[in-house]
């Protein structure tokens, strides 16, 4: 059974407020989300687990679509 073509979707972050003094799994899914400083941007595709991940630290930071 073939895969799924995924669109070309991609999500800009951006983390804008630091994971100190949150709580350990937070500051792991920052660290697993490619973020390692302050105002770093990366892009990622659009997929549910990221979606679930985004949502876990939403206050930490910038989403753009």
């Amino acid at each position: 059974m073939p895969k799924k073509e995924i669109t070309g979707k991609t999500i800009r972050v951006t983390l804008v407020r630091s994971p100190i003094g949150y709580t350990k799994d937070q500051k792991e899914t920052v660290f697993a989300l490619g973020l390692r400083r302050m105002h770093q941007t990366i892009e990622h595709k659009d997929t549910p687990a990221l979606r679930g991940m985004l949502n876990k630290v939403i206050h930490l930071l910038k989403i753009e679509e």
